[in-house]
């Protein structure tokens, strides 16, 4: 009976990695039939080789259960990558139903088929050494990157609220450097001699299944509901869902609509394939779009300059600084950068912006950071990946997202839902022309 689950399940893996990019490739073109083979082609070995691991160990009378299982996350993921060959935001049930479970399988079959190689060499040792009762203690670790992906649903689906009290500088590290930030949660921080300026940052927010219209609008609400003195919003607003979908983008920003003349956006690279799109929903909701432009706003502690830096793919540093030499810093206000990339952070020069808000990254997507460790797979890389960075008198902020895109999943670094509390801007701002 194993050995017929296991051959069932491998003719529906063949199924569906030769008939969803052959139906892409007919329909929506060679683009799109290349990312929908390479994304079976990096899940469904390791989910192969898991479905066979467990049915080797597990019960018999788990058997039809497992099996059920794995076809019913094989059929979600064909069936979500191929609804997407005509990509636009589904009803709850299909998100629910198909997407969902459709991603977490691809998610898992990624993450099992890293995991079984790690474990070989070490089930080999075991094997050699005729240790079989070692062998059947760790068979219970097959299960390691399942229970991860399960619980990453949780991680996904949530924005974690806080207040992110982020202190200006006069001076700082000689390169980009993480530099300590408070942040409450679940708490309020102590109460400050001056008001600090309040920022409401929107980052990522990739409007798709992991976050439809309703959902993005009731965290938007709910942020605005905490009176921010200032919305700015760092790019990349759509999925190729959202895409899809005209007119869905300014539907979900609406409750921006309460900020009119103090909400600023600029584009990330996602937004540049849509642009038409998300210029409109910006529109309909008062928000001011910032194509390598300055802002000059009025807040309760004192006028800002903001510079929104467009997305740019190549030339990086000459266009940064290009841009903060074009508009230098006004005499009395705080000088804010809104920069999609934070890579781009090391090509300002030190000290000449106040605070980079920036996202791009979702807080580096796979980490450490539900256990209370910093680290994520980007922490040795060029990208700054979340949190309180320094250069100079400079500091950068760089937000973990109020969406995600991409790898289907968030492990262990949930999204957030912060307020940014300035310290201090006036103080920090005071150079001259």
């Amino acid at each position: 009976m194993v050995g017929s689950l296991s051959l069932g399940f491998r003719a529906l893996a063949l199924v569906t990695v030769v008939g969803v990019p052959l139906y892409a490739w007919r329909v929506r073109g060679r683009g799109y039939a290349i990312f929908g083979l390479v994304i079976l082609a990096v899940s469904l070995p390791g989910a192969v080789a898991m479905q066979a691991r467990l049915l080797a160990w597990a019960p018999s009378g788990l058997h039809l259960a497992l099996a059920g299982a794995f076809a019913y996350g094989m059929a979600a993921a064909g069936t979500h990558l191929a609804a997407l060959v005509r990509a636009r935001l589904r009803p709850a049930p299909f998100r629910l139903l198909v997407s969902i479970p459709g991603m977490v399988f691809v998610a898992a079959g990624a993450l099992s088929g890293l995991w079984l190689l790690v474990l070989l060499p070490v089930r080999a040792l075991l094997e050699s050494l005729g240790w079989q009762g070692a062998l059947a203690v760790l068979r219970g670790l097959d299960m390691v990157p399942l229970v991860i992906a399960a619980g990453s649903i949780v991680t996904s689906a949530r924005l974690v609220p806080e207040i992110v009290r982020v202190t200006l500088a006069t001076e700082g590290p000689p390169t980009v450097s993480r530099v300590p930030v408070e942040r409450y949660r679940r708490r309020r921080p102590s109460i400050l001699s001056e008001r600090p300026l309040r920022i409401l940052q929107i980052a990522d927010p990739h409007l798709g299944p992991w976050q439809p219209v309703r959902t993005l609008g009731r965290r938007l609400a709910q942020l605005v509901a905490r009176e921010p003195d200032l919305v700015l919003l760092t790019g990349d607003f759509l999925t190729m869902e959202g895409v899809g979908t005209p007119g869905a983008l300014a539907e979900a920003l609406a409750p921006l609509g309460r900020t009119r003349g103090r909400a600023f956006a600029i584009l990330g690279n996602h937004d540049h394939g849509c642009e038409d799109e998300v210029r409109a929903a910006l529109d309909a909701n008062g928000i001011r779009l910032l194509v390598d432009e300055e802002a000059l706003v009025a807040t309760p502690v004192g006028p800002v300059q903001i510079v929104g830096a467009d997305w740019v793919g190549r030339g990086c540093r000459e266009h940064i600084q290009q841009l903060v030499a074009r508009h230098p810093r006004r005499a009395g206000h705080l000088r804010l950068l809104l920069l999609h990339d934070p890579r781009v952070f090391r090509h300002v020069p030190p000290g000449d912006v106040d605070l980079t808000l920036s996202g791009h990254t979702h807080g580096g997507q796979l980490g450490l950071l539900s256990l209370g460790l910093n680290w994520t797979v980007l922490s040795r890389s060029a990208w700054p990946d979340h949190g309180l960075f320094g250069h100079g008198a400079s500091r950068l902020y760089v937000h973990r997202g109020t969406g995600f895109y991409g790898f289907p999943l968030r492990i262990g670094v949930p999204g957030e839902a912060s307020i940014l509390e300035v310290v201090a801007p006036l103080k920090a701002a005071a150079a001259p022309t």
